[in-house]
């Protein structure tokens, strides 16, 4: 086990998502929804803004009768490193990939989004008495596989201690139901904040709010710019808050954004087509009023 004697909570790790099953079964949450005569389960990840209790896929999944569903999505660049669906070639299983589960000989074919076409959106339908069965059939657990996510052992200090964090992932129990399914859905089911790049995005006019959820504003074609921020600069929400005490950028025009180094942005910016950001000084840079396209370097500004 790992030691943090900056701050001893960080010794402990979540168990990933995966947990939920457990976590159903321990407290007797299970039992008792098929007591009451429960019979399909949705769980969706709580940073997708775009899941929600669709009656129509509800019904599919109930005329179906398979006993678990994961709604995909066509991958996109923006998608390449998440968990994709594919198919067991010993016995025709649908299973999911994780990329810490790929071996890193494996990671450019791992995020070929034409060989690849589909991901997990983790909004997933699960038949909760087919559930009891297998976590029966497996002596009180379902046997997903275990995921080894390369950390350190402070997530905000990237010189500190390196370790594996072992978890598991729920959208993995895809393997472990004979007949599962799955269905693509519209991009409007999947919008997830987990990183700075997600988050610039949703709170850019590239979204609109529809009916309380947010959707690509159509002016974007059907595609989200490809987002690519600095991910040592704007790891955490602090350094993109101070990115954009001016204002959110328009991003509705563009199709890729690249930054590199620290920057200063305001809503009076109009980002347009392909646009790559460099500033390798060590002080944050203004990036100029107006449209603003193609490669720009900050450093001498």
């Amino acid at each position: 086990p790992a030691t943090c004697e900056s701050d001893s909570s960080n010794e402990w790790c979540p168990p990933g998502h995966g947990d939920l099953y457990a976590a159903l079964e321990g407290s007797g949450r299970l039992d008792a929804l098929l007591k009451d005569g429960y019979k399909y389960m949705f769980v969706s990840n709580s940073d997708n803004l775009g899941a929600s209790l669709d009656l129509s896929i509800l019904t599919h999944f109930a005329k179906s009768e398979a006993p678990f569903m994961m709604e995909c999505c066509e991958r996109t660049e923006n998608d390449k490193k998440g968990g994709h669906l594919a198919v067991r070639s010993s016995d025709g299983q649908l299973i999911l990939r994780e990329s810490a589960m790929c071996a890193d000989e494996d990671e450019d074919a791992f995020q070929d989004v034409s060989k690849h076409r589909y991901f997990n959106t983790n909004n997933l339908w699960i038949r909760l008495d087919k559930l009891k069965e297998i976590i029966d059939e497996n002596g009180g657990f379902i046997p997903l596989p275990m995921i080894k996510n390369k950390k350190t052992v402070d997530p905000k200090d990237d010189s500190s201690q390196k370790v594996l964090q072992l978890e598991t992932a729920m959208g993995a129990a895809i393997e472990c139901f004979k007949g599962a399914s799955a269905i693509v859905v519209p991009r409007t089911r999947f919008a997830p904040v987990k990183k700075c790049n997600d988050l610039l995005l949703l709170r850019s006019d590239a979204y609109i709010m529809e009916n309380n959820k947010p959707v690509l504003n159509p002016e974007c074609g059907g595609k989200a710019p490809t987002m690519a921020l600095d991910s040592k600069k704007y790891k955490l929400v602090g350094a993109l808050e101070e990115a954009t005490t001016g204002g959110i950028p328009s991003l509705v025009k563009c199709t890729k954004l690249k930054i590199s180094g620290l920057v200063k942005m305001s809503d009076k910016t109009i980002f347009v087509g392909d646009v790559s950001i460099v500033n390798k000084s060590d002080v944050a840079k203004e990036v100029p009023s107006g449209e603003v396209t193609g490669e720009l370097d900050l450093t001498d500004e």
